[in-house]
């Protein structure tokens, strides 16, 4: 097996060797909600998630897109999605983009500007709002259950193409990941936003070196260090040199 060079090459790879293994555990402690995807169904939410951004609403490879999502499952598929296609994730104080991916607490924020704007409910299973959005808003809930569940783009990203506005390439974020001290079968509890640095490590070193990620919201320090025995974690994000 050649060393993957692109995410695209890395979630193909990690698909082969364990596709069934857990790969992301959400827990919201405001809710109460846990969901737990496997890697293929992770990768399946990936493909589905890819072909609503660049089939169904025609983004191309190069394209600068924001996820501004708070903590949550979805951040990861989206991230995931983005650099399938080959989009460049925008950071936190980039407002020319061509597309967002938000939620309910930043979608005034997004509604009625230049930039495709697809919603996200953040409600269980990924389900739509329940009330009606603003005009030309696109609610994932709705639009992203008739994806296909595998999707091969037509013009794919390659090693060093952009993959981050703050200068990491896909060849990058990848060989990075790949350097990291986490081993197969480790678990790595998160509170970090996954679709902000250096919160990305936390999808590509689980991916890369076999591991998964249990990514928290809301919990007090009492309830986080019991999802932690409870997931049998074995590595916290960020770890302290990466600390501010």
């Amino acid at each position: 097996m050649s060393t993957p060079t692109t995410f695209p090459e890395a979630l193909r790879d990690a698909l082969r060797v364990d596709p069934s293994r857990p790969f992301v555990t959400y827990y919201d402690e405001a809710t109460g909600e846990r969901v737990e995807l496997s890697l293929v169904t992770y990768a399946n939410w990936v493909a589905k998630a890819s072909s609503l951004l660049a089939d169904e609403h025609g983004l191309e490879r190069g394209a600068r897109i924001r996820v501004d999502l708070p903590p949550h499952w979805l951040s990861f598929v989206f991230l995931g999605a983005a650099w399938n296609v080959g989009l460049v994730l925008a950071g936190a104080d980039a407002d020319d983009v061509e597309a967002v991916v938000c939620g309910p607490g930043t979608l005034g924020r997004w509604a009625g500007g230049d930039a495709l704007v697809l919603a996200c409910s953040l409600l269980p299973l990924g389900v739509r709002f329940a009330e009606a959005l603003p005009a030309g808003v696109h609610d994932v809930g709705v639009e992203i259950w008739g994806q296909p569940d595998a999707f091969a783009p037509w013009d794919p990203p390659e090693a060093d193409d952009p993959a981050t506005s703050w200068g990491l390439t896909q060849s990058d974020v990848v060989t990075a990941a790949a350097g990291s001290t986490l081993t197969g079968g480790s678990r790595l509890l998160s509170e970090t936003d996954p679709a902000s640095p250096p919160g990305t490590a936390s999808l590509t070193e689980p991916l890369l070196c076999g591991g998964s990620v249990v990514l928290v919201a809301h919990a007090d320090r009492d309830r986080l260090a019991a999802i932690a025995a409870t997931e049998r974690v074995s590595d916290r994000f960020p770890r302290e040199n990466d600390r501010d």
